[in-house]
């Protein structure tokens, strides 16, 4: 069957979608579910062995493949040889915490004791300020290298220049067609980057790792580990995966790799201050992809959100066991004061968006919204509209804090750095799918106007595009553990390589009701008596959370969604985590 082709005659479910094959017609018996699935997911034939079981080596690539990385090495090794102060500049998000952590954690491997410095969401903001560079030098740093910043930092580098201090930037996010004045500028988004382009799509933790591996491999070929023992950079990959996954990068290629080692070494629970972090956060079993997205990141991102921007760095870098027990527990305090703020603006910032149907953008303001979760909310509400939205945060002098959430198909950050060189914002940046900025508050109209006509077309096109994909149809007594192991040999998923989603039916609704957070708990059944769970989050208020709970036993219907092992009491039972459903009659 094409792809294109309708899955279980499904042309527009409740939630007016239709349901259509990912690639082909998949079983849930097939002899070979993994390879099916790898097709599914864009891997080519020949590359089918690699992306069974990927590995570091197989997907490593040269690190001088990227410019300005062997100079960017080679004064790294300089400063470890001659045991130069060096500082790692890092920016307050996971992504930020696990790349200064890995520098630091490898310099100190070296012998030499970084430190680490996370800017003040609040009364810093994102990225390098001169003032931040120029004091650090003042201080005694003659090497600083920032990481998940920097990409946009002209003047911060050019004070820094000044003072007298080499700066590194390693960056993931979108370049400008100027870049700052810096020692390197090691970025795999940089407009003149040619092989090293292809890997676009790493996280600013993989290029740390990168550098690290660049750094090791000079200080080698020196000569300097006659006499002492290489880093184990390996070790260091339990940090990569974390960061790599919280900040949401696809994992295509290298980044799989990052995660399936990376998750390896984070079971081996060898950072004492990750393991904290694995015990606060209450996982009895090594971690899988989906807690680093939704267990140990939001930990990680709380201290810079809502607390104090350096926790996420000292805990991952830190030696003693108690103080490691000590943050992982004010992380946790601190994620729980997060949802509390994030739910009272997402419901502010709903409000205000339902306004803007006539928007390709949805942008929204207010005074009073906490800039440590409007990220988060700009997800949120991309998520209930289907289309890309920013979140502005405004303090009482008029200036805006902005965060922005896109969707596939939409690149927010290019946008982004057009309304920056029209200047529409004080600053700006980001990539495809996310993105940050700074607007004065007499400047929102127009940058939503900017926006709204740059993006019309991108967006029209990606939601009559909209549907939902399937990679399987399969019974409802056919939604085992078995068949969630067996989908789970072709991951790690995440962006970029969607976890397979399937469908059930037909099904009656035995039992459905309301729990926690407005989710909808429910009791499906078969024509042949099978019985399977399911759960609609955040869904009691939709149209089809409504039309679900106030569905009789006697109608048939279609159901899909990801099937997910529910552990509870020693027992691993599968359950469909439901995303949409169809009316058979």
């Amino acid at each position: 069957m094409l792809a294109h082709s309708s899955v279980c005659g499904v042309t527009r479910s409740i939630t007016g979608q239709a349901w259509r094959w990912r690639s082909g017609v998949l079983a849930a018996g097939d002899d070979d579910l993994v390879r099916a699935l790898l097709l599914a997911r864009g891997c080519v034939a020949e590359d089918l062995e690699r992306n069974r079981a990927p590995t570091i080596r197989g997907f490593l690539p040269d690190p001088s493949i990227f410019r300005d990385m062997d100079r960017a090495a080679e004064r790294l090794a300089d400063a470890v040889q001659a045991r130069e102060a060096i500082t790692i500049f890092g920016d307050y998000d996971v992504d930020g915490a696990t790349s200064a952590a890995l520098l630091v954690r490898l310099l100190r491997s070296l012998g030499v004791s970084a430190q680490s410095y996370i800017p003040d969401r609040l009364m810093e903001g994102y990225g390098p300020s001169g003032a931040a560079l120029v004091r650090l030098a003042e201080a005694g740093a003659r090497l600083i290298v920032t990481v998940d910043c920097g990409a946009q930092a002209f003047e911060a580098l050019d004070l820094a220049k000044a003072a007298g201090v080499d700066v590194i930037v390693v960056d993931h996010h979108k370049c400008a067609t100027a870049l700052p004045v810096a020692h390197a500028v090691v970025n795999p988004n940089r407009l003149d980057e040619e092989e090293g382009a292809a890997h676009g799509h790493l996280a600013a933790v993989g290029m740390a790792f990168m550098l690290a591996v660049a750094t090791v491999r000079v200080l080698r070929r020196r000569g300097c580990f006659a006499d002492r023992a290489e880093p184990r950079l390996l070790d260091l990959l339990d940090l990569v995966a974390l960061g790599t996954v919280a900040d949401v990068a696809q994992l295509r290629g290298l980044n799989r790799a990052f995660v399936t080692q990376g998750l390896k070494v984070m079971g081996e629970r060898r950072n004492i201050g990750l393991s904290a972090l694995i015990d606060a956060a209450g996982l009895d079993r090594a971690p899988i992809c989906r807690d680093l997205g939704f267990a140990l990141g939001p930990r990680i991102n709380a201290g810079g959100r809502v607390g104090k921007s350096d926790l996420g760095v000292r805990l991952l870098t830190t030696e003693d066991p108690d103080e490691a027990a000590a943050i992982a527990a004010e992380l946790n305090r601190l994620n729980e004061e997060r949802r509390a703020i994030e739910a009272m603006v997402t419901e502010a910032a709903e409000s205000a968006a339902a306004s803007q149907d006539d928007r390709a953008v949805i942008v929204v303001a207010a005074e009073g919204w906490h800039p440590g979760v409007i990220g988060i909310v700009a997800g949120r509400i991309k998520e209930k509209f289907g289309r890309p939205a920013i979140v502005v945060a405004l303090d009482e002098d008029g200036v805006g804090k902005g965060s922005g959430r896109s969707i596939g198909g939409v690149d927010l950050g290019a946008a982004v750095l057009a309304a920056k060189d029209a200047g529409l914002l004080a600053a700006g940046g980001g990539h495809a799918m996310a993105a940050g900025l700074t607007v004065a508050a007499e400047r929102l109209q127009a940058l939503a106007d900017f926006l709204d006509s740059r993006l019309a077309e991108d967006v029209a096109r990606a939601r009559q595009d909209q549907a939902l994909t399937l990679d399987l149809v399969v019974a409802p007594g056919g939604i085992t553990s078995a068949l969630v192991d067996g989908m789970d040999a072709a991951g790690p998923y995440g962006a970029g390589w969607p976890a397979p989603r399937i469908a059930a039916g037909p099904v009656r609704i035995v039992k459905a009701d309301v729990v926690g957070t407005n989710h909808v708990r429910l009791v499906l059944t078969g024509a042949d008596g099978a019985r399977v769970k399911a759960v609609a989050f955040r869904a009691a208020e939709t149209e089809m959370g409504q039309a679900l709970l106030a569905a009789g036993p006697g109608r048939s219907l279609w159901v899909a969604g990801r099937a997910q092992i529910n552990e509870w009491n020693g027992r691993r039972d599968a359950e469909l985590h439901l995303e949409d459903a169809a009316w058979i009659d």
